[in-house]
């Protein structure tokens, strides 16, 4: 089992960026897909992105594509998501996710451990 924790959430202004972490315990990291999501009040859970256990595949959902990026530092057991051109419909709780499994996938009922999750607020 893997317990994770997310950081690096805030206030930022339209077109800013923010970088957000989640550090993973308990189990290596490399043994794990690892995926972001986000929900937003009122809104379903939705896929931002995902990684391969080895960083080389990754997928994007098309609203942030070319603006966010996703990556993982296995020996730091850290995975990370660079959120630039931030803007204001990108305000939500972003999670992050570990999947058993390995293929990489979008749906959040295919992950088995969760983080508490982390505020990001985009507004001027």
């Amino acid at each position: 089992q893997v317990q994770l924790v997310e950081s690096g959430g805030g206030l930022a202004q339209p077109g800013g960026s923010l970088r957000l972490s989640c550090a993973a315990s308990g189990r290596t990291l490399s043994s794990y897909v690892m995926g972001w999501f986000r929900q937003a009040p009122g809104k379903e859970r939705e896929f931002v992105a995902a990684i391969d256990r080895s960083g080389v595949v990754t997928y994007y959902a098309d609203s942030v594509k070319g603006r966010f990026t996703i990556s993982r530092d296995n020996a730091k057991n850290t995975v990370y998501l660079q959120m630039n051109s931030l803007k204001p419909e990108d305000t939500a709780v972003y999670y992050c996710a570990a999947r058993s499994l390995r293929s990489v996938v979008r749906g959040p009922r295919e992950y088995d451990y969760w983080g508490q999750g982390t505020q990001v607020t985009v507004s001027s």
